[in-house]
């Protein structure tokens, strides 16, 4: 399997979180700032890999997508993907996620686990997850001493 560059990673990820916005290449470069027809051509040379992005226009690009800039120069899709989740919680979520993957990583039978839960049916997931739930639950206090 060839080894994708950089800007090709780049170049797709651009074109699909584009995509998922509804923007054309015209109307991206434009709330970039860069004009209606010179931003068109300009989207269209980076999704084309005819030019490299700047380090200010990654930022712009980003922030008129409301993407993290990691997100548009993720290694893969499944990095991409964890790298949108992570953004959509809040820092105290983001840091119990990140322990959170760390114990997975460090235990794979663990992260089997949670997998088969996750790809589980809506109500058996539910089931499954208020189950864990349970088992993780402080022990009651006991009464009388």
């Amino acid at each position: 399997m060839p080894e994708t560059s950089a800007r090709a990673l780049f170049a797709a990820r651009l074109a699909q979180a584009r995509q998922l916005r509804g923007l054309s290449q015209r109307a991206l470069g434009d709330r970039m700032g860069l004009g209606k027809d010179k931003g068109s051509s300009r989207i269209n040379r980076y999704e084309h890999q005819v030019t490299a992005i700047g380090f200010d226009n990654l930022d712009k690009l980003a922030e008129v997508l409301d993407v993290p800039i990691a997100y548009l120069v993720a290694e893969n899709p499944a990095m991409a993907d964890g790298i949108l989740e992570l953004s959509r919680a809040n820092a105290a979520e983001q840091e119990r996620l990140v322990r959170a993957l760390r114990a997975l990583l460090a235990s794979p039978p663990l992260a089997e686990a949670i997998a088969r839960v996750a790809a589980a049916p809506d109500e058996e997931r539910s089931r499954l997850a208020e189950a864990l739930s349970g088992l993780l639950a402080p022990p009651a206090k006991k009464r009388g001493k």
